[in-house]
C-alpha cells in the first residue's frame, strides 16, 4: 500500500510539474506578445506623427499641425494636415493591417508561405472588380468596394472549384490561383482598352497601389472591414489552429474543417479586396507580414501580430515613396515590390533546397 500510495504521489507530482511548466510558458508567449503589440504600437504611432508632420511643397506651421489633425484648424493646416497627411497615414495603416491578417490566414490555413491573396489571385481578382467600377461605372456609390468584393469572392469560389478532388490539395490550390491570377490580369488589362486616357491614367496609378489621394470615406471603409475580419478571425483562431496538425486529426478533434476552409479563404478574400478596393493591390505585403510575425512570436498569435507588421510595413514605406530624395513620389506599391520581391525569390529558393519554411 505505501509503494502503491508513494507512486501515486510521484504521478500527480509529475502532472503537477507538467502543468506548471505548460502554464509558465503560457504566460511567457502572452508576455512576449505583449510586449511586441506595444513595440509595434510604438513604432506605428511614431511614423503616423512623422507623416504628419513631414512637410511637401505646402507648409504648415508646426504649431498648427495636431490641432488640425484633430479638426481644430481651418484654411491651409485644415487642407493639408486633416485632408490630405492624415487620411493618407491612416489609410496606409489601415490598408496595411488588412493586407497583412489576410496574407497570415491564408498562409496559416494552406500551410504554406506562398499561398497569399496577392500570390494566389485574390487581389488580382479584387482588382479586375474594381478596375472595372473604375473604368465603366465609377460614380456608382459604393460601386468599387463592392465590385472588389464580388471580384474576389467569384475568384474564390472558382478556386476552390477547380482544386477540388475528393478535398482540397494546398499544392494544387495554389496552382490553379496562379492560373486564374493570369486571367483576371488580362481581363484588367482589356477593361483598360475599353476607357478614355483619364480612367486609364487614374486605373493605372491604383493598379500599382497608391494611398496618394484617399479620401475619409475610404479610411472610413478600411476602418469598418478591419474590426469585422478581426471578429471574424477571433471566431476562427481556435478551429485554425486544430487544422494546423492536418484536417483527419482537427476533424477527429471536432473541428468542422470544410467550413473552417471556406470561411478563412472567404474572410481572407475580403480582407484583401476591401483593401485594394481604396488603395490598389499593394504588393508582397501580405506575402512577408506573416512570415514577419512568425519568426517574432515564435510560431505563436500569428494571426494578432501581423495585421500590425503590415501597418508599420505600408506606413514606413509611404514615407519615403512621399518625401525620399530622387525617387519621391512613387506609389507606396513600388517601393513595398523592392520590399518584397527579393524575399518572394528568396523564398522559393529555399524552399527549392528543402529548407524548412
Amino acid at each position: 500500500m505505501n509503494l502503491l500510495g508513494t507512486r501515486v504521489g510521484a504521478g500527480s507530482s509529475g502532472r503537477a510539474a507538467v502543468l506548471a511548466t505548460i502554464r509558465r510558458t503560457r504566460r511567457g508567449q502572452v508576455r512576449r506578445l505583449a510586449a511586441l503589440v506595444v513595440l509595434c504600437c510604438a513604432l506605428l504611432i511614431t511614423l503616423l506623427m512623422a507623416a504628419i508632420f513631414l512637410g511637401g511643397a505646402r507648409r504648415v506651421d508646426p504649431a498648427d499641425i495636431l490641432p488640425a489633425a484633430f479638426g481644430l484648424r481651418t484654411g491651409l493646416a485644415d487642407y493639408v494636415v486633416f485632408q490630405n497627411r492624415l487620411p493618407r497615414a491612416l489609410a496606409a495603416s489601415l490598408s496595411g493591417a488588412l493586407f497583412g491578417l489576410s496574407g497570415a490566414l491564408y498562409q496559416r490555413l494552406i500551410r504554406n508561405p506562398l499561398a497569399t491573396p496577392d500570390i494566389v489571385g485574390i487581389s488580382a481578382g479584387g482588382g479586375a472588380g474594381a478596375t472595372t467600377a473604375l473604368v465603366l461605372a465609377p460614380s456608382l456609390p459604393l460601386g468599387i468596394p463592392l465590385a472588389a468584393l464580388c471580384g474576389s469572392f467569384l475568384l474564390v469560389a472558382a478556386i476552390h472549384a477547380i482544386s477540388w478532388r475528393q478535398g482540397v490539395d494546398t499544392y494544387r490550390l495554389v496552382l490553379v490561383g496562379i492560373g486564374l491570377s493570369a486571367v483576371c490580369v488580362a481581363y484588367t488589362n482589356y477593361v483598360l482598352t475599353a476607357a478614355d486616357q483619364h480612367s486609364i491614367a487614374i486605373a493605372m496609378r491604383w493598379l500599382v497601389g497608391s494611398v496618394n489621394g484617399v479620401s475619409w470615406e475610404g479610411v472610413a471603409t478600411l476602418a469598418v472591414a478591419l474590426v469585422l475580419c478581426a471578429l471574424g478571425t477571433t471566431a476562427l483562431d481556435r478551429p485554425l489552429g486544430g487544422m494546423v496538425l492536418g484536417d483527419d486529426l482537427a476533424t477527429g478533434l471536432g473541428a468542422a474543417v470544410p467550413r473552417t476552409r471556406v470561411a478563412t479563404l472567404l474572410l481572407g478574400a475580403g480582407a484583401a479586396a476591401l483593401a485594394t478596393s481604396v488603395v490598389g493591390p499593394i504588393g508582397f505585403v501580405a506575402l512577408i507580414s506573416g512570415p514577419i510575425a512568425v519568426r517574432l512570436t515564435g510560431g505563436r498569435h500569428t494571426l494578432a501580430l501581423a495585421p500590425l507588421v503590415g501597418a508599420v510595413i505600408v506606413l514606413g514605406a509611404d514615407l519615403p515613396a512621399q518625401h525620399a530624395p530622387v525617387i519621391s513620389p512613387v506609389p507606396t506599391g513600388v517601393l513595398t515590390a523592392l520590399l518584397g520581391a527579393p524575399y518572394f525569390f528568396w523564398l522559393i529558393l529555399r524552399r527549392g533546397t528543402g529548407a524548412p519554411s
